[in-house]
């Protein structure tokens, strides 16, 4: 098959059509990362470089990024040489059954190295390592609808759980059967963003109700939005002059402060429209911090939609087209499974992943994402 660096792997009997030469294009890329880390390492080495500590972390974190890089680049240049030194001793009869054996084996591992190295060439997504906002909504099928939410936030609120990030809850309006309307929480963890990032749209549900007398499987569905962190709201172009700031009264269970001062805080921004409020922290001060970066992280979201939804129109992209009332998952209590509808992915462990255990679930997820960015690498080169 042809490799995205450039190589075409012949059977391992045979040297026909093997060609040893990466594509120019992207051994030149690798080539200045590897001037680059040498760059960082002296620069790092300098006397003084601690004085700049903007500066020191920049470079130390470039490093971090570019190391792994460099030692995949320089193990497949290894690969590169020992064939290249048991080629050149398949003259020597003696040595001929060594060196044989030395190419076979070392172009068996050139595919392996090549894909390691082709997963640390995919671009990144600067949002990866962060947390995130996570929004809830109650769809349709009214008292089951709001319960599913309620199922769905246990389910996120569980998987954060064992990956030991803190679920924070930001505003909450609760339904008279203990399910949510609505729901928004923020989970803090690094790589949050990455696991959760592909969760954004409709989730239907299939199951009867614990209301429905006859044994009626019923079918309802709710919206989920998942936004990374805006690090600092004032990352987000918000200008004064377009906020409107109410206050009110919070209503809702609470303690005594509940309903007797104007606490509760709704922010709106005028030029989109978009609407952020808080209720649920214990002063004024408080809720209008928690609204602000709830609406941060919408606008900010809305700006990230608007480039996905171009991409997806030339390409698949799990992260949607921007539409939330797509539908992305099922999940069918009666049968006991969940089905993942973007990657054709059915999974016959429903309860095990209403308790949070979505390791599978979100891996195949990343996996198919991952698969599509390198195709389309290949194509770019």
């Amino acid at each position: 098959m042809d490799g995205v660096l450039g190589y075409h792997y012949a059977p391992s009997n045979t040297r026909a059509g093997w060609l040893t030469e990466m594509k120019a294009s992207i051994r030149q890329k690798l080539d200045l990362l590897v001037d680059r880390l040498d760059e960082i390492d002296r620069m790092l080495s300098a006397p003084g470089v601690a004085n700049d500590m903007d500066q020191f972390r920049k470079l130390t974190r470039e490093r971090a990024e570019l190391e792994p890089v460099v030692v995949q680049f320089n193990a497949f240049r290894q690969a590169e040489n020992d064939i290249a030194e048991a080629e050149a001793m398949l003259a020597d009869p003696d040595m001929r059954e060594f060196a044989e054996e030395e190419i076979a084996a070392t172009k068996a591992r050139l595919p392996e190295l090549e894909v390691d190295l082709q997963k640390l060439l995919l671009p990144r997504d600067p949002n990866d390592e962060k947390s995130v906002i996570l929004e809830i909504r109650a769809g349709t099928g009214g008292d089951e609808s709001a319960l599913f939410a309620g199922s769905l936030f246990r389910m996120y609120t569980r998987f954060a759980e064992r990956q030991r990030w803190q679920v924070e809850v930001i505003s909450a309006s609760e339904s008279d059967l203990g399910g949510y309307r609505e729901v928004i929480c923020r989970i803090g963890g690094t790589g949050a963003y990455s696991c959760l990032k592909f969760e954004s749209g409709a989730h239907r549900v299939q199951r009867v109700p614990e209301t429905e007398t006859q044994g009626r499987i019923h079918t309802s569905a709710c919206t989920v939005a998942v936004m990374p962190e805006v690090d600092e709201v004032g990352d987000v172009d918000l200008n004064p002059a377009d906020l409107r700031i109410d206050t009110y009264r919070a209503s809702g269970a609470g303690g005594q402060h509940i309903n007797k001062t104007d606490s509760a805080v709704r922010v709106t921004h005028l030029p989109t429209g978009i609407v952020a409020e808080c209720q649920d922290g214990r002063s004024q001060h408080a809720n209008k911090a928690s609204a602000m970066k709830v609406l941060a992280a919408r606008i900010k979201d809305v700006q990230v939609r608007a480039q996905q939804s171009h991409i997806a129109s030339t390409r698949k992209n799990l992260i949607g087209s921007g539409d939330r009332s797509e539908r992305i998952r099922t999940y069918n209590f009666p049968q006991g499974r969940v089905t993942d509808h973007r990657i054709n992915l059915t999974l016959y462990k429903i309860a095990a992943i209403m308790d949070g255990d979505m390791g599978e679930l979100l891996g195949a997820l990343a996996a198919e994402h991952q698969a599509d960015q390198l195709a389309e690498l290949a194509e770019q080169n």
